[in-house]
């Protein structure tokens, strides 16, 4: 990619961010500190890596995208809004009573959602059931999982893999967001994650360790992960949660926690602050 679109998807997860920021302020309710950890990766996914169509979101050719660690949904909520498949202004009914936009998203709810999530670990099998029907049917389609690294801890998601692998399901990339948090604290100290290369690679994955906020490394693992032939990838992606927002980067006190009208204020304050650097370094 040219230095001008990286600075352009840049921009695009600054937008994002902001968009967390003011849905989850008038929403009074959800999770911040992932969600804009990720937000470098959903721009990434919708404006530059997936084949997908705003105006036909069951169009027969777009790429699958499972959001497993499912209450980092603003996120995906806002990568999709910015995109086109929804107006921006309907982000701000997040959570509310009829809203298409609930805390964890439903698939028969807004158009664009593949599946309903909630229960940590489900994400990686539907994906990988998903993946195994298009590989049958003869399709090129490509599967995408994110799945959080405490979402790890569930065993359900060691028997996806497990499948995925024997399977060789090399249409299907799950993407672990390896923020070190989760609601609790700290992910190895409430239960011990590594080795996760090891992991991953011994049911049979190719494996692919990234700066999740690096855009350029993100679509380059992307792109060495559809042309291996025989076995599904995991790119673990190290990211910052609360990226973007210096005093919330990793507190996992956040993983769960809305900002308040005063800090949304001065969040926002800062993520103009970063729009304006992001600009100034692409003039140069």
């Amino acid at each position: 990619m040219t230095d001008e679109r990286i600075t352009e998807l840049q921009l695009r997860a600054n937008d994002i961010r902001v968009s967390i920021i003011d849905m989850l302020e008038d929403a009074g309710s959800g999770h911040t500190a992932g969600p804009l950890g990720m937000s470098d990766m959903f721009a990434a996914l919708y404006f530059e890596i997936m084949n997908h169509d705003p105006k036909n979101p069951d169009w027969d050719e777009r790429d699958w995208l499972f959001l497993s660690n499912g209450h980092t949904v603003p996120v995906r909520y806002a990568a999709m809004a910015h995109a086109g498949c929804f107006p921006v202004e309907e982000l701000l009914t997040l959570r509310k009573f009829g809203s298409r936009l609930q805390g964890h998203p439903e698939r028969h709810a807004l158009p664009g959602i593949e599946h309903t999530s909630g229960p940590l670990g489900t994400g990686l099998g539907q994906a990988a059931g998903v993946a195994t029907g298009l590989r049958l049917d003869g399709k090129k389609n490509h599967v995408f999982c994110m799945t959080g690294d405490g979402e790890l801890n569930c065993g359900n998601i060691w028997e996806s893999a497990m499948f995925a692998g024997h399977n060789g399901l090399s249409n299907l990339t799950a993407i672990v967001d390896r923020n070190n948090i989760q609601i609790n604290g700290m992910t190895e100290n409430v239960m011990k994650l590594e080795d996760l290369v090891g992991k991953w690679t011994s049911f049979g994955w190719h494996v692919i360790e990234i700066d999740g906020h690096n855009i350029q490394e993100f679509v380059d693992a992307v792109n060495q992960a559809k042309a291996i032939q025989n076995k599904p990838t995991c790119i673990i992606a190290h990211t910052i949660p609360g990226k973007g927002i210096k005093e919330i980067e990793n507190e996992f006190q956040w993983h769960g926690k809305p900002p308040t009208t005063e800090q949304e204020q001065r969040f926002l304050k800062e993520l103009r602050t970063l729009r304006g650097k992001i600009e100034a370094t692409h003039s140069q």
